[in-house]
């Protein structure tokens, strides 16, 4: 016997939050160009994980995939961007004390084990599932970080991708 004993739902309870977390505004996550409704939905659950907050642009089907997503169903931090993702991540970038990382394959990107944790206010931003993110957007990053990959795939889905990089920034990995 490996002496391994499985923590229940009621030693968990007492270990966890009783209520959701407030907006923090410390960690967020930004995938501004989705292409899945459940992504989205995952990502949120990765939000309560860590005390992160999600931001997202306010798209015709956001609001649902958001409601439908939330199977906590708590409240949840969402920061809506607007229609203009770019002119957000500017406004972000301006903000004293914030760094916005993007989530990428680039030259410059650095490992995701390489990472540090968050010790700023801190925007992760996710592109596009098949485009990644536009080069417009990439101007307004302050660093650029890539999940070292031995497969044959080009990249991980957002919501996978997103819930590894807040991770490593909440400084849970």
């Amino acid at each position: 016997m490996s002496g391994i004993r499985v923590r229940s739902r009621k030693d968990l309870k007492h270990q966890r939050r009783r209520r959701s977390h407030s907006c923090w505004d410390h960690l967020l996550i930004a995938p501004l160009w989705p292409m899945y409704d459940v992504n989205l939905g995952t990502l949120l659950r990765t939000c309560d994980a860590v005390g992160a907050c999600l931001a997202v642009p306010k798209l015709p089907w956001v609001p649902d995939a958001l409601a439908k997503g939330n199977t906590l169903r708590r409240r949840t931090c969402v920061h809506w961007t607007g229609h203009d993702q770019v002119r957000w991540l500017i406004d972000q970038r301006a903000r004293p004390d914030t760094t916005v990382i993007g989530v990428e394959l680039a030259d410059e990107a650095i490992r995701l084990g390489d990472l540090p944790a968050a010790r700023n206010r801190t925007v992760a931003v996710l592109g596009h599932e098949r485009t990644g993110i536009p080069p417009e957007a990439v101007d307004q990053l302050d660093l650029v970080v890539e999940i070292p990959m031995i497969g044959t795939g080009a990249s991980l889905n957002v919501a996978v991708a997103g819930s590894l990089v807040l991770y490593r920034l909440a400084g849970l990995l």
